[in-house]
């Protein structure tokens, strides 16, 4: 087959990329962007471990062409931080021990950043239906749930930036 050429927004820089056609967004990001931060996980879009966000909404990328993120803005793990600075959730995963494994940690990270500039006051089962796509086999899901609270309450305090 011969390649597509795809121009997206990607972490908050414009990017141009070639790829097969048949690639999902996770295999483009993986493979030909080399941002390994979103996760291979059942590929059959059930696990969450791939989760990124598409124009600020999370999306599973096993499910998505490549293709269909054509002038898209793409917002992977790797764009939560900005230089050195981590972002909200990323320091309360670290601060309350939220991440064990840490391979969901990624696809939960963005669906929670997602939840969290929709609904900055966001209620433990508003988290809960949020991250019900995300499944974690390692922490039985309270200290995530509790860190995305704390992150919720750091960004409210205007400490720091979403």
């Amino acid at each position: 087959m011969k390649n597509v050429h795809v121009a997206l927004t990607l972490n908050g820089e414009r990017v141009e990329v070639a790829f097969d056609p048949a690639k999902t967004l996770l295999e483009v990001l993986r493979e030909d962007l080399g941002l390994t931060g979103t996760k291979h996980g059942c590929e059959l879009g059930e696990c969450g471990a791939c989760a990124v966000l598409v124009d600020g909404v999370p999306v599973l990328s096993c499910l998505v062409l490549g293709v269909e993120c054509e002038d898209r803005e793409i917002t992977s793990v790797e764009g939560l931080a900005r230089g050195p600075e981590l972002h909200p959730l990323q320091t309360a995963f670290a601060d309350l021990g939220a991440a064990q494994c840490g391979y969901c940690t990624p696809g939960i990270l963005c669906t929670a950043k997602a939840l969290l500039d929709e609904k900055p006051q966001a209620s433990r089962g508003e988290i809960a239906e949020a991250l019900a796509g995300n499944i974690c086999r390692c922490t039985g899901y309270l200290q995530i749930f509790e860190a995305v609270e704390e992150a919720a309450k750091r960004l409210r305090e205007g400490s720091v930036r979403s």
